[in-house]
Order: structure tokens, then C-alpha cells, then sequence
């Protein structure tokens, strides 16, 4: 199969695209390297540097290029920042995706699987959280993919397109190929390992009066490679089993307190952290439930925490990239 993927020198699209040229498909991939990595490519993809959003690009893609599925993982990621700058995200997230689907319509490109995210639920309103939760993001990053979600599954009325959108909780660990490297890194489980190693003088705890076990922050950590296997489950799906929004989590959920004890006792190493004040945007826990993604394309994560924080700190030990 011929697959576009937006983003796939990023993080979740490396290993994306590792698993599915380990199963023969032909890969072109788009991503302007503002996080990704040129050494993170594939080998033997097709690699357009550029906005995934720039309609002359997307036109020599389609043209050239009989695509028969989209895997759109690329995006402005960091919720903080989204705050801060919440124009970039909306310009890149929604306009960008607006853009790549006017091109899929045009090309007659009908599948589509969606990176979403659980920062479209908000605050819980109940453990773990289904995809029947009401969707009330607290941050514009959160909001930009729910107005994805909504235009993607308008165009399945308007044109006959067919997706899957995958609201990810919080992707972390590493293949042996392929792990986190950002020019700035903003996920814990990569700081927490960096403060153990002594890659980084001190890591911060954004706040300690959240409504959890220990007043920390609780998020649901889920390892790259079940993410990765998701998309290919979906790709194999029968087609009344399409157009479906699912929820990619453990269903366990671990604060950030428990995530530093956890990486101090598999390093051996003490942590140097300090509390800072709780940033804006951020909800106090999300926990998945995962038992949709299960029924209806028979995934269940197979990556204990432990092994997530091990293949990280395998990667970041001696990172290729």
C-alpha cells in the first residue's frame, strides 16, 4: 500500500513508519523537521521537506503518487506553549488539516487515520474516561484536534471519507531505532531519566495540589510501539469497523511522583526535582479506558510501565539520533 504520512520524522511517526515498512508498504513522508529528525526517515521512503499544509507540495504528492492512505500524525503538541500561543496551533493544527483534506478530496484519497489526543476530554468528569465523555478541552492545543475530529467526520458525509481518530494519552518509551528527541523536551518520563543520568541539573513538578493520590499530576502512559500497532490493526480493519474515534491508553494511571520513584529505582540514581507552580491547561488526571479500541480493532497495550521507562532509558542512554 501507498501511504502519506504527515510527521514521520517525528517521535510517534518514526515508529509509525518503522512498523509499516517492516511490512513492505511504500511510504512517502512530509514533515518540515521542526521536531523531527532527518535520521529518524525511514529508509527507502519518500521524504518531502515541507508544511504538511502547503497545497503546491500536497498537489506533487497526489499527482505523483497513487496514495491510499493518509496516516496524519503531524502537529503542534505542547499544551503549555498552546497557552501561551494559541494562534500557531490553530493556524497549524486546524488550518493545515483543513488544507491536507481539501487535497485528499481532490485526489480522491478516502482513508485517513487521525492523531488525536486526550487533552479533547478536559478535567474528568469520571475514571477512566470513555469515548462518550463529554469533550471539553482547558487548553487551545486540546481544542485544535476537537475541531479536527469534527471536520474529518463532516467530510465523511460530505465526500465518503473514511477514518479512524486515535485520542492518544501520553505516548513514552523508545524502539532500539527510534526514541524522543526534541530540541527542547517537555514530556516527564524523558526529563525524569535526563535529572537520573545527570543530562539535566533538576527537574520540575508543575504543582502538588491536584485532586489525585498525591497531589500530582496522573496521566496514562502508553509505549510508542502500541500506539504504532494500533495503526496497523485499524489498516486491517473490516470497513463497517471505520469511521470510529478510540481511545489509545492503558487504562492505568500514574502521577508524577510515582513516575520519578518508578525511574529512581530502575536507574539506581536520586532525582533532583522541585515544585513549581501548576501551569495553565493542565488537567489533574486522564486515565483511558481502552475497552472500544479493543472490541473493534482487538488492541490491548502489551508495554508494562516498567518496560516503557527501561526502553527509554535504554535510548536515552545512547540515543542514534
Amino acid at each position: 500500500m501507498k501511504i502519506l504520512i504527515t510527521g514521520g520524522a517525528g517521535y510517534i511517526g518514526s515508529v509509525v513508519s518503522e512498523k509499516l515498512q517492516q511490512l513492505g508498504h511504500q511510504l512517502i513522508i512530509i514533515d518540515d523537521l521542526r521536531d523531527g529528525k532527518a535520521e529518524a526517515i525511514s529508509t527507502n521512503a519518500i521524504f518531502f521537506q515541507s508544511d504538511y499544509g502547503n497545497e503546491i507540495v500536497l498537489d506533487k504528492i497526489f499527482s505523483t503518487h497513487p496514495i491510499e492512505l493518509v496516516i496524519h500524525l503531524a502537529a503542534s503538541a505542547n499544551v503549555p506553549d498552546s497557552v501561551i500561543h494559541p494562534l500557531n496551533y490553530y493556524q497549524n493544527n486546524v488550518s493545515g488539516t483543513i488544507t491536507l483534506l481539501k487535497k485528499m478530496e481532490q485526489y480522491q484519497v478516502k482513508k485517513i487515520i487521525f492523531s488525536s489526543t486526550a487533552a479533547v476530554y478536559g478535567n474528568p468528569q469520571f475514571s477512566p474516561i470513555t469515548e462518550i465523555h463529554p469533550l471539553v478541552p482547558v487548553n487551545p492545543y486540546g481544542w485544535s484536534k476537537l475541531f479536527d475530529e469534527q471536520i474529518i467526520q463532516d467530510c465523511a458525509t460530505s465526500f465518503g471519507l473514511q477514518y479512524f481518530i486515535f485520542r492518544y494519552f501520553c505516548a513514552a518509551g523508545a524502539t532500539a531505532t527510534h526514541g524522543e528527541s526534541r530540541p527542547s523536551e517537555s514530556h516527564l518520563i524523558p526529563l525524569a531519566i535526563d535529572s537520573a543520568i545527570g543530562a539535566r541539573k533538576q527537574l520540575f513538578v508543575y504543582g502538588n495540589n491536584f485532586d489525585t493520590k498525591d497531589g500530582t499530576g496522573v496521566r496514562d502512559y502508553i509505549h510508542v510501539a502500541d500506539i504504532a500497532n494500533a495503526h496497523l490493526l485499524a489498516m486491517e480493519a473490516p470497513i463497517e469497523n471505520w469511521n470510529q474515534i478510540l481511545n489509545l491508553g492503558t487504562s492505568k494511571g500514574f502521577s508524577v511522583m510515582e513516575i520519578i520513584h518508578a525511574t529512581e529505582q530502575l536507574i539506581g540514581q536520586k532525582i533532583n526535582y522541585s515544585l513549581a507552580e501548576k501551569r495553565p491547561g493542565d488537567p489533574s488526571s486522564l486515565i483511558a479506558s481502552n475497552e472500544r479500541a479493543n472490541q473493534l480493532i482487538h488492541w490491548q497495550p502489551a508495554y508494562s510501565l516498567t518496560a516503557i521507562i527501561e526502553s527509554a532509558y535504554q535510548w536515552r542512554s545512547n540515543p542514534i539520533y
